[in-house]
């Protein structure tokens, strides 16, 4: 009679089991290429090529299994993500420039004046360099004069003349070149700062910053004087 009745306790332990060890298990159904509906407890090799379906024991979807990937598929897919991923990074630093813009530019006046200080120093600079070209032009004019002396033999002019004339025109070339250089530095922030107002002014108009272009001050003293003759 124990005996029976150990026998009994372990048939009941082993019927409380199974319920949760089916709970655990998936059932895979999908519908393979000759269109019979297959059902098993794990995915479906015969429908690696299609959409299967994981169910849990009460019959409720878990979720979708897509179809399996060739190798050439895969690269394509992933090389497709990527793309997406580039593409949303993308966007995201963008807008982020844009907020960092916006910030540093409230308004056209800001930006204007900007571009005006920047100009500036580039202008300051330049006269520097043009100033120095007149002296080294000075120079030049009293070492022509020197060498009125010796219009009849160049062999007699000295050696140091000769030098300071060379020195004197490789400066002058080498601030010539300077002042090329800042010529074009002016052309390369006038081209920053308008791109830039391609970008701030749809910007300014969704926060309703009014964009007004700058007048330029020769064109506001024309009027001015126009003004006052009339």
């Amino acid at each position: 009679m124990r005996c029976c009745w150990g026998r009994f306790i372990a048939a009941g332990v082993f019927a409380a089991w199974l319920p949760g060890a089916w709970a655990q298990a998936g059932i895979y159904t999908c519908v393979d290429a000759k269109g019979r509906r297959l059902t098993s407890d794990r995915p479906i090799l015969d429908c690696l090529d299609r959409e299967q379906t994981e169910l849990s024991s009460s019959g409720k979807v878990v979720r979708k299994l897509g179809p399996s990937l060739t190798g050439e598929e895969r690269a394509i897919e992933e090389e497709k993500q990527r793309k997406a991923l580039e593409e949303k990074a993308r966007i995201e630093e963008e807008k982020r420039r844009d907020r960092a813009l916006l910030s540093r530019f409230p308004d056209r006046a800001t930006h204007d004046k900007e571009r005006e200080i920047a100009l500036g120093v580039i202008d300051e600079v330049i006269k520097a360099a043009q100033r120095r070209v007149s002296e080294l032009h000075w120079q030049r004019k009293k070492l022509d004069s020197e060498m009125e002396f010796y219009k009849g033999d160049a062999k007699q002019v000295p050696a140091a003349v000769k030098r300071q004339i060379d020195e004197n025109e490789n400066q002058v070339a080498s601030q010539r070149r300077f002042i090329g250089n800042q010529e074009e530095e002016k052309k390369r922030i006038n081209q920053r700062f308008d791109d830039e107002l391609v970008r701030l002014n749809p910007l300014w108009a969704k926060h309703g910053v009014p964009v007004v272009a700058k007048a330029p001050a020769s064109s506001a003293k024309a009027a001015s004087s126009s003004t006052l003759k009339k």
